[in-house]
C-alpha cells in the first residue's frame, strides 16, 4: 500500500440512519436513567441537583433535536459553517450540532 493510497480512497459514508438513531436512542435512555436516578437519590445539595438536572434536560433536548435532523436529512452537518461534522465527533457526541471549530466559537 502506498502512502498516497489513503488520499485517493473514498472516505466511508456517514452511518446509516438506523445506526445514528440507535446511538441517539442509547444516549437518550442513558440521560433519562441519570435523570431518574438523580430524582431518586435524595441529594441534600439542592443547587448541585438542580444544575445536574438542568444539564441532563438540555442533553435530552439536544438528542430530540438531533433525531429531528436525522429525519429532515440535516444530521451530521454543522449548523454554523454547514460542513460535515467529523464522524469521530458524531461517535463521541451523537447529538452535537457543531464541528469542533464552530463549537469553540459559540462557547466563548
Amino acid at each position: 500500500m502506498s502512502l498516497d493510497a489513503s488520499r485517493t480512497e473514498p472516505r466511508p459514508e456517514r452511518p446509516a440512519s438506523h445506526e445514528t438513531r440507535r446511538r441517539l436512542e442509547h444516549a437518550r435512555t442513558t440521560s433519562l436513567t441519570q435523570l431518574h436516578a438523580l430524582a431518586a437519590d435524595g441529594h441534600t445539595d439542592e443547587q448541585l441537583m438542580s444544575t445536574q438536572k438542568t444539564a441532563i434536560e438540555q442533553t435530552l433536548q439536544d438528542i430530540d433535536a438531533a433525531l429531528a435532523r436525522v429525519k429532515d436529512g440535516t444530521y451530521g452537518t454543522c449548523r454554523s459553517c454547514h460542513t460535515p461534522v467529523p464522524e469521530e465527533r458524531l461517535e463521541i457526541l451523537p447529538y452535537t450540532q457543531y464541528c469542533v471549530t464552530c463549537r469553540r466559537r459559540t462557547a466563548t
